[in-house]
């Protein structure tokens, strides 16, 4: 089973660091996320794009895994309170109410992915 959450861990860095890139290139398709009540949008865009390629990236470092399995847990706990707001939103960010209510069950996921990859990267 360990090797199961291994690959799944990889993947999942994989993943964000891939979602960090895209920051770059839609970022439009970002703002919808971002809270109006902030200002600089396409900053917070960017910057959580860095990090998300940074923390990704890290992970596949042995040196710096444990680092990147904090941030990227770090950043699910964030974008947790964004998901679930979309869900009381006429317009979800997400495109849809349906999209929403499947989202957010799936940031918990990614929460508990997270955590599972932070107690691994410390018996690393």
């Amino acid at each position: 089973m360990k090797k199961v959450f291994q690959v799944l861990g990889f993947i999942f860095a994989l993943f964000i660091a891939y979602g960090g890139v895209q920051h770059f290139l839609k970022a439009d398709f970002y703002l919808p996320f971002v809270p109006s009540i902030f200002p600089f949008a396409m900053a917070i865009i960017y910057i959580s794009g860095i990090l998300e390629i940074v923390f990704g990236v890290a992970y596949f470092i042995p040196k710096f895994r444990l680092i990147g399995a904090w941030g990227i847990l770090a950043l699910m706990l964030v974008f947790l309170p964004i998901h679930a707001a979309d869900i009381f939103l006429d317009a979800p960010a997400i495109g849809s109410k349906t999209a929403a209510y499947i989202r957010l069950p799936v940031q918990f996921l990614f929460i508990a992915l997270s955590w599972k990859m932070v107690q691994m990267a410390k018996n690393d």
